[in-house]
């Protein structure tokens, strides 16, 4: 079980990497989310039934993460053998001027919010947003629409 764990990890991670952009404000809390995120998904892995994609579950769990991290002490690492280091898809992000005027932008909205475009940036259907944030098709809908016209608002300003 540790070994498929650790594989499934190790496919995904962008999704944990890309969470901890969004979520965490430095490089320190970056790496302390990411931890949490691993433990948080390790734990909940023996009730993963794959009643929807591996990925979906994996966002669902790490989103939760990330939303609940300020509200908990902080946690021993876990030790899994996969690395916490940035994948090239994250480095990428930090290398482009607009998508750092876009993440920074998104750094302004709530915690929902920044789950839901993220969601959305990944391309996730809205039936997968609306399934992974625990919200109806129709509000994922309207949700987008004004998180589309805030971001917009919030990259004037900052440009």
């Amino acid at each position: 079980m540790e070994k498929e764990f650790i594989s499934r990890i190790e496919k995904h991670q962008g999704i944990i990497h890309k969470i901890c952009f969004v979520y965490a404000k430095n490089e320190s809390d970056r790496k302390d989310l990411y931890q949490e995120i691993i433990l948080q998904l390790w734990k909940s892995y023996p009730g993963f039934k794959g009643n929807s994609s591996f990925s979906t579950w994996m966002y669902r769990v790490a989103l939760n993460t990330a939303i609940t991290q300020n509200k908990k002490p902080k946690l021993l690492l876990l030790k899994t053998g996969v690395s916490p280091e940035i994948d090239d898809r994250v480095s990428k992000m930090e290398a482009s001027e607009d998508i750092k005027v876009l993440y920074q932008a998104i750094s302004h909205l709530n915690k929902i919010e920044k789950a839901i475009i993220l969601l959305w940036l990944d391309e996730k259907s809205y039936d997968e947003i609306a399934e992974t944030i625990g919200i109806s098709v129709k509000n994922v809908s309207v949700k987008l629409v004004r998180i589309k016209t805030k971001l917009a608002q919030l990259i004037q300003k900052l440009q």
